[in-house]
């Protein structure tokens, strides 16, 4: 009798486990075909996944901090905060299909080495896949559910609308997402308005920006937004120079009226807008993570690439 209990226990258990595994698979499953990613192609998403567990989050703590998000189509974004992003966050951007293998590899070595499962090493589509559909923990099961979103994106939007997405729905501290509300919140301007200092500092904080503040004393967003501004510095992407030339006196030609006879100087408080950009002072290299390759972010650039996955398809 207790020989057939325990074989009957035996088979109950085994039952279990292979519901449990085939509930699994089709909990993995669907989100080959859920949600529908094809509307993110003209529709802007509302409140993410993201912002409804920091919502809850909060509720738990019994606070009541209302969001600040101002949706903002790219070209309404300074260039400096686009490259300076890449830059930080995922340099091969323009160039993967929605995974830096390299960096997975790094990142689970560090994880062997640690014995802990932190993976890593995620792109921007993988992060905006995160943000929009699935909660922040990192177990495997999640982990493999935002790889399929992740190849589902990339296969549907264009690098441009993935990364006009990912700057409107970002983290950017207690309360605030996407770069518009960000740039106004920290340095009182729209997003097309802010300097490459300015981008440097805010892409800085990215990994964390909840603890670190761009406007801050901390020693590693000093660093850190040092390091981006370098790296666009050598990139071409800025010239230090550019603004000091600028200001000099224009010559005025023969048959020329002086302009300044004709229009006002411009206001102060715009003279104030234009940070004057110093040359970078730290020799270091740039932190694991954030690369030192050639990177072009032009509009132009980014339809290539995307008709060459198309291609390749």
């Amino acid at each position: 009798m207790r020989w057939i209990d325990k074989t009957m226990i035996k088979k109950v258990i085994l039952i279990v486990l292979a519901v449990m595994f085939i509930g699994i698979l089709f909990n993995m499953g669907m989100y080959f075909f859920y949600p529908d990613v094809k509307k993110l192609k003209k529709e802007n998403p509302d409140k993410t996944a993201f912002m409804k567990y920091r919502e809850d989050e909060r509720k738990e703590r019994g606070k009541n901090i209302r969001f600040r998000q101002h949706w903002v189509r790219l070209s309404r974004i300074s260039p400096y905060v686009i490259k300076a992003v890449i830059i930080s966050e995922d340099d091969k951007f323009w160039h993967h299909e929605g995974f830096d293998y390299e960096a997975l590899q790094q990142a689970f070595e560090e994880d062997i080495r640690e014995r802990k499962f932190k993976v890593g090493g995620s792109t921007i589509s993988q992060q905006l896949v995160k943000n929009l559909y699935l909660s922040p923990s990192k177990n495997p099961i999640r982990k493999i559910k935002e790889a399929i979103l992740t190849w589902r994106i990339e296969r549907t939007l264009s690098k441009k609308r993935i990364i006009e997405i990912y700057l409107n729905v970002a983290e950017w501290g207690e309360g605030i997402f996407g770069i518009e509300a960000a740039a106004r919140h920290y340095f009182g301007k729209a997003a097309s308005a802010l300097s490459a200092r300015e981008a440097a500092k805010l892409a800085a904080v990215l990994p964390n920006p909840r603890r670190y503040h761009p406007l801050g004393s901390s020693k590693f967003v000093r660093n850190r937004s040092e390091r981006i501004y370098r790296i666009m510095v050598r990139r071409g992407v800025i010239i230090p120079e550019y603004e000091a030339v600028m200001k000099e006196p224009e010559e005025i030609l023969p048959g020329e009226s002086d302009s300044s006879e004709i229009l006002p100087s411009p206001p102060n408080s715009e003279e104030q807008q234009n940070e004057e950009i110093e040359g970078p002072t730290s020799e270091e290299k740039m932190d694991q993570g954030v690369g030192e390759g050639d990177v072009s972010i032009s509009a132009e650039d980014g339809e290539a690439s995307d008709k060459t996955r198309k291609q390749a398809q």
